[in-house]
């Protein structure tokens, strides 16, 4: 490693370092590489109910597979299960990693990962592993409330 290298990689875990609010700044950064690293893997993998694997995923299935192998934390199996863990945190709010829970129908409800920018990811039953944004008109009208998991 030159010098100037080392200068610069010093320099960077200083920043990273020297206060709470950078630590929580690089947290944040960590789960947002993560789960792009994740969206990456199983992006375009078909719905398949009580999926949980590259064959096919259910909601559920994504969010708990993404969380185990990106985020290192062990969710429950179901979304009505994962709906009871963390805390409520407003849609203005959120976070990378905050889960986001969804009422499609009085039958149905479904869950994804926030990544930021007002987009989450989950697993669509048209069209797989996708991402979306919160302010369609179709995940506005049927967005029930947000859950934090993950603690920055």
């Amino acid at each position: 490693m030159t010098k100037i290298q080392f200068l610069f990689v010093s320099l960077l875990i200083l920043l990273l370092t020297s206060c709470g609010s950078s630590k929580k700044a690089a947290a944040v950064s960590k789960v947002e590489f993560e789960l792009e690293k994740q969206y990456q893997i199983y992006k375009g993998v078909p719905y398949k109910y009580g999926g949980t694997d590259r064959r096919g995923f259910d909601c559920s299935g994504f969010v708990g597979k993404v969380y185990k192998d990106g985020l290192k934390t062990q969710l429950p199996r179901t979304t009505k299960d994962m709906a009871t863990m963390g805390k409520k945190v407003s849609k203005h709010s959120l976070k990378p990693g905050d889960l986001i829970f969804f009422r499609p129908s009085r039958k149905y409800r479904h869950v994804g990962i926030y990544v930021g920018d007002n987009i989450f990811m989950h697993s669509s039953t048209s069209k797989g592993i996708i991402k979306s944004k919160l302010d369609n008109v179709y995940w506005k009208k049927k967005f029930r409330y947000a859950k934090r998991i993950l603690i920055y």
